[in-house]
């Protein structure tokens, strides 16, 4: 199977930055596409940024000029960084990823992380 493990989540004042990374291992062939999803409590989960194998790369609008998704393939890990924060952007971080070969907006993720928890003050 695969494990994801998430990292660096904290707490920032508005306008601050932070860069998250998830950590892929075990079948990580299993792992094309790769994503980042957010929640907070009462609200669904919900996608903020997917990258595939080849780089490309899907962003929600909220997220768009703010966040950039990368990844390096070698050491299985995908990161996101986020600048100009904003208190909505408070919640807990997932990384998912799945075997599609390609990433679109409503796909299933297979495997998923515990999460990292990213709070945002005004």
């Amino acid at each position: 199977q695969v494990q994801l493990v998430e990292s660096g989540g904290g707490s920032v004042q508005s306008g601050g930055s932070l860069r998250l990374s998830c950590s892929a291992s075990g079948h990580t062939y299993k792992t094309y596409c790769m994503g980042w999803f957010r929640q907070t409590p009462g609200k669904e989960r919900e996608g903020v940024a997917f990258i595939d194998r080849d780089g490309g790369t899907l962003y929600a609008d909220s997220v768009k000029g703010r966040f950039t998704i990368s990844q390096d393939n070698a050491k299985n890990t995908v990161y996101l960084q986020m600048n100009n924060l904003k208190p909505e952007d408070t919640g807990m971080y997932y990384c998912a990823a799945n075997s599609f070969t390609f990433c679109y907006w409503g796909a299933i993720f297979d495997y998923w992380g515990r999460g990292t928890q990213v709070t945002v003050s005004s």
